[in-house]
């Protein structure tokens, strides 16, 4: 298994066995185990192989069965949502939320977000618009959407970054008075509150990622998450090829089907949720702990009076007081088997096709590009203990130091 393998989410879920292996991939026998952003988390590996013991021998692996069903009650009961519709990934949800809703021409959509959310609208001849951000709270700025809207623009994407929920209330109002659809990629945000309430029945859809790299994970997988009856049963149909019977297709549709091992593998994930957010939360405290107070440095803080998954550690260097910059901190901890992420660098609007089709939209987006430059993802979740992050934390002190001395 190499670096990149280890990225995409191969690995396994003993803290031990990871350290061993991780050391085994290295060059050097010697070299420090090797810290990964994103690690899966499993849960109860015994409870998981007993599901997919019973889903072998029902040999019902797709098209809707028993774990599929429970997985999709059971993330409704959570999130307190009337509908929920599990999906192969989320990227694909997105698609096919943006088709039921009947999108088309332009969308709004932030451009410091993973490349998904802008392909899902690209996908289907959608111009994503891109704007600007707000510096503080790093989501989709309100003010500047109503600047963006035009005769041409048919929705609001918003994301929910870090898993804090988005301007919902000034969102909404913009999205009513406007007569726009406004859906929430809310990949990062399963298990977070807005005002107290789940994040999951805000807008007319929102779809949240089970991708291996996230708290939650099935595998891979994502589900769509509505209070909208009508809305939910045209997703239904067109997550399944648009059947509305055994030999009835009534609308164009695509296999956006979660499976029974990846919903398997989902309950395993849910039974341990409070176990995972501990684990975070013990880690975000320890991070701040480590860093807290360094002028170069600022730890993404998250609000104590909403409930939070606490699942990204993230730090914004300033470049001017450290004396150093973001990528060569990023270096330095690469060099020590620590792989930490610039999110999300360089923004969508950055990458292809965008930057040919719009050269220009940098332009509107300052915020944007400030924050894709100083931003460093750092490792977390159940696999990571306290003598790990003292580990990341001194490679960024020395780094800071040697670039002060």
């Amino acid at each position: 298994m190499t670096i990149p393998e280890l990225l995409s989410g191969n690995t396994m879920d003993s803290p031990e066995r990871t350290t061993t292996q991780a050391r085994q991939l290295s060059a050097d026998p010697n070299a420090d185990p090797i810290l990964v952003v994103g690690r899966p988390n499993i849960g109860d590996r015994q409870r998981f192989l007993d599901r997919v013991e019973d889903i072998l021998s029902r040999r019902w692996l797709s098209n809707d069965g028993k774990y599929v069903q429970e997985f999709e009650r059971r993330v409704a009961k959570f999130l307190g949502v009337d509908h929920c519709i599990a999906v192969c990934n989320a990227t694909v949800g997105l698609q096919i939320t943006i088709r039921a809703m009947g999108l088309c021409d332009e969308v709004i959509v932030p451009s410091f977000t993973f490349v998904a959310t802008a392909h899902a609208l690209r996908w289907q001849q959608i111009r994503p618009v891109f704007c600007d951000i707000d510096p503080t709270t790093h989501n989709i700025d309100p003010s500047r959407v109503e600047k963006l809207i035009t005769s041409r623009t048919t929705g609001i994407l918003a994301v929910d970054l870090w898993g804090r929920a988005c301007d919902i209330e000034s969102l909404e109002r913009i999205a009513r008075s406007h007569h726009l659809q406004l859906i929430y990629d809310a990949s990062h945000a399963f298990g977070c509150t807005y005002r107290g309430k789940r994040i999951g029945g805000f807008g007319h859809a929102e779809i949240f990622s089970f991708h291996a790299t996230k708290f939650i994970n099935t595998l891979e997988g994502g589900v769509i998450t509505t209070n909208n009856a009508l809305l939910a049963a045209t997703i239904r149909q067109m997550r399944n090829f648009g059947f509305t019977d055994y030999d009835q297709v009534d609308c164009l549709g695509i296999n956006g089907k979660m499976n029974e091992i990846s919903a398997a593998m989902g309950l395993t994930n849910l039974d341990a949720i409070d176990v995972f957010v501990a684990a975070n939360r013990r880690n975000y405290e320890a991070y701040r702990e480590e860093l807290g107070g360094h002028p170069a440095l600022e730890l993404l803080a998250y609000n104590d009076q909403e409930e939070s998954n606490y699942q990204y550690i993230v730090v914004a260097v300033d470049e001017e007081k450290a004396q150093v910059s973001r990528d060569d901190i990023v270096k330095q901890l690469h060099d020590h088997n620590i792989i930490a992420r610039r999110y999300f660098y360089p923004g969508c609007h950055r990458l292809e096709p965008y930057r040919t089709e719009q050269p220009k939209a940098g332009l509107l987006l300052p915020e944007t590009e400030k924050l894709a430059a100083r931003l460093i993802c750092l490792p977390t979740g159940s696999t990571i203990a306290r003598v790990d992050i003292k580990r990341v934390c001194e490679v960024i002190r020395t780094t800071l130091a040697r670039a002060a001395s």
